[in-house]
C-alpha cells in the first residue's frame, strides 16, 4: 500500500464548506481507482491546523490518480479553502495496524 499524509491550515470560518467538498459525490467521496481511505485530523491545540492521510492499493494508483484531472480539478477546489499550499509527505505503508 502506499499513500500521503498532508498538514494543511483552512482560512477562519471555512470547515463546513471544507466539510461539504469532502462529502460531495463529486468530491474528495467520489470513487477514485485503487482509493483505500480517507482520515482527516482536526488538531486539538488549533482548530484551523488539520492532518489528512490518504491510502491507496498501490503506488501505481496513487500516481494514477494525482496525474488525473479529476483530481488536479478536486485540488483546486481544496487549497481554495486554504491559508497556503498544503505540506505533503508521500511513502510506502509499511505497516497498518491490521
Amino acid at each position: 500500500m502506499y499513500g500521503t499524509v498532508a498538514r494543511f491550515r483552512i482560512k477562519p470560518g471555512i470547515e463546513q464548506n471544507l466539510h461539504d467538498l469532502m462529502k460531495s459525490p463529486d468530491g474528495a467521496a467520489r470513487q477514485i481507482p485503487g482509493h483505500v481511505q480517507t482520515v482527516v485530523y482536526r488538531m486539538d491545540n488549533d482548530s484551523q491546523d488539520f492532518y489528512m492521510a490518504v491510502i491507496f492499493e498501490s503506488k501505481e494508483a496513487y500516481v494514477a490518480n494525482a496525474n488525473s484531472p479529476d483530481q488536479d480539478a478536486e485540488y483546486r477546489k481544496f487549497t481554495s479553502f486554504l491559508e497556503g499550499e498544503p505540506e505533503w509527505h508521500d511513502g510506502e505503508i509499511v505497516w497498518n495496524g491490521k
